[in-house]
């Protein structure tokens, strides 16, 4: 999917896609949300916006809450603590 053929919601599944290809960026991402929660989802919607893929932070946090997923469940319940 382009960033042009879909609403934001399809950019944040693309961006998760491409964030989780990457290692060392999830676990940073991870860290940073024990530690900043609002800070890591203004990170993820700059890294959207730096790949073409804009996103608000609500859009993330919908998107990792309607995955099956045990670590990105866990994510978000650090990042939801802090907001």
């Amino acid at each position: 999917m382009t960033a042009n053929s879909g609403s934001n919601s399809g950019n944040a599944a693309a961006l998760y896609d491409l964030i989780s290809r990457d290692q060392s960026l999830t676990q940073a991402l991870f860290r940073q949300a024990l530690q900043d929660p609002s800070g890591a989802l203004a990170r993820i919607v700059e890294l959207g916006n730096q790949h073409n893929l804009p996103v608000t932070a609500d859009e993330v946090k919908a998107h990792v809450g309607s995955l099956d997923d045990a670590a990105s469940k866990q994510w978000l319940l650090k990042a939801r603590g802090g907001l």
